[in-house]
């Protein structure tokens, strides 16, 4: 009889493009989803638009029900289910339910690791008083919404009217617009010199113009301290002084959840992530691990990072249920493309930045240009490009790119780019398109090409 079992854990984006992989390649697998949460298969990335009135109901964000899952792939989906304990010699993992706590044992013929990050939670003073909410999950923007329309016991009998965050990352920028959407006060403490981390100064110094445009406070280099109240959150204490406030949002990152792949003997990466090969096999026979709790490989550098991305979690999770269905795939690794809305400024990045550079000990030289993404006459506004690449090969390297519109794709060519590894040379001669609704004859990313170009031969 046949028997063989693929065991999930986590039941968001990697967690479930893994088991649908796994189905796809072997209808005969018995595949169970672990997911310790109340909801599964939700675009997360959605969340800030959720809390700001972009999106209109949570349902929006969903995309499959466990019932989907169950009836049309057949894929067991337990929601409230944590697995507590993989216990590889036994090949099972040990499963608490969240109402019942009632425990639970799961056999696996293999097994896929895909338990995400969790925010980083200051251990400050005050952290746990009602008012503090995490960023990252469904719960947390519903939790926060009721508590801004004074729907919830710790909101009082009147709607917030001043929000914290911790944190200038792009979650916390996005959440930034988001509350001000909500008609709220935003002061934002970041505990760094710049905001977004992973993009040089030349673009931070326009995301900081911005959040001061739409009345955002940004208070760098000036962490929070202690939240303080009289039984709910009433002010943040920083460096700077105290600051009247009547939520705390907490978007200071995240770390991998690998603590149960940890203590179940896997070997770990960069910033405690688990490791694993290019197809997402871990140091275990038979265990695979994808998403935010795994690390990947830069294609730029060749060299492990751990980078948690929603695309690339996605991409991961075929991988892994390919793999433990018996597949041959494999995921060649990332170049850390992302983008970022900051309210009427668009940013975006790939690659390595500035910093990224010298701290890898690499010899590069850099160009910047401003150039319109449209003619003049079709209203036109400027992009501001960096590029940078390797001085003794010409070798592209990385860009970023902050302009009001037509910069989230346009690093998508600097991206194919540095996958195909090509000069600033080569870029520089691509064939893009023209047409004045989108783009001058002669577009932002040639023009910053041309002038790394230029810079290489000066060198």
């Amino acid at each position: 009889m046949y028997t063989n079992r693929l065991l999930v854990i986590g039941g968001v984006a990697a967690g479930l493009s893994a088991a649908s992989r796994a189905r796809r390649i072997d209808p005969r697998l018995e595949i169970t989803v672990l997911e310790q949460g109340p909801d599964v298969s939700y675009g997360a990335c959605g969340l800030p638009y959720l809390v700001g009135g972009q999106v209109r109901s949570a349902e929006q964000l969903f995309v499959y029900s466990p019932d989907f899952f169950r009836q049309h792939r057949n894929i067991e989906v337990l929601t409230g289910t944590r697995a507590a304990e993989i216990e590889p010699g036994r090949r099972r993992v040990r499963a608490v339910h969240a109402e019942t706590r009632k425990e639970q044992s799961f056999p696996y013929d293999r097994l896929v690791i895909a338990t995400g990050a969790r925010p980083q939670w200051p251990q400050i003073p005050g952290i746990d008083l009602p008012g503090v909410f995490q960023a990252n999950n469904l719960e947390g923007a519903r939790s926060l919404m009721a508590f801004i329309e004074g729907r919830s016991a710790g909101a009082g009998s009147h709607r917030a009217a001043r929000a914290a965050i911790l944190g200038g990352g792009y979650i916390g920028l996005e959440y930034a617009e988001a509350l001000r959407r909500r008609g709220l006060e935003v002061i934002v403490f970041h505990d760094r010199d710049e905001v977004l981390e992973g993009f040089d100064a030349e673009i931070t110094e326009l995301v900081e113009g911005e959040l001061a445009r739409h009345g955002v406070t940004l208070l760098k280099q000036n962490p929070a301290q202690a939240i303080s109240g009289d039984g709910a959150v009433r002010q943040v204490v920083s460096g700077g002084g105290r600051y009247d406030t009547d939520l705390v949002l907490v978007a200071a990152g995240v770390v991998p959840c690998a603590d149960l792949a940890a203590s179940a003997g896997l070997a770990l990466g960069p910033a405690g992530s688990i490791g694993v090969d290019d197809r997402l096999q871990t140091s275990l026979p038979g265990v695979f691990a994808a998403g935010d709790c795994a690390h990947s490989f830069h294609l730029v550098t060749g060299r492990p990072v751990y980078m948690p991305l929603g695309t690339t979690a996605n991409k991961q999770g075929r991988v892994a249920g390919e793999n433990a269905a018996g597949g041959h795939a494999r995921f060649p690794g990332i170049v850390g493309t992302a983008a970022v809305r900051v309210f009427d400024l668009e940013c975006a990045r790939t690659g390595l930045s500035e910093s990224e550079a010298h701290a890898a000990g690499y010899r590069f030289v850099t160009a910047i240009v401003e150039h319109p993404n449209r003619p003049q006459y079709f209203g036109g506004t400027n992009i501001r490009v960096k590029l940078l690449a390797e001085r003794n090969t010409g070798r592209l390297m990385g860009g970023q790119m902050a302009g009001a519109d037509g910069v989230a794709k346009r690093i998508d060519v600097v991206a194919t780019a540095l996958h195909a590894r090509m000069s600033a040379a080569q870029l520089a001669a691509l064939d893009l398109s023209y047409a004045p609704p989108f783009a001058p004859v002669w577009d932002p990313v040639l023009i910053a090409a041309q002038a790394l170009e230029r810079r290489l031969r000066e060198q």
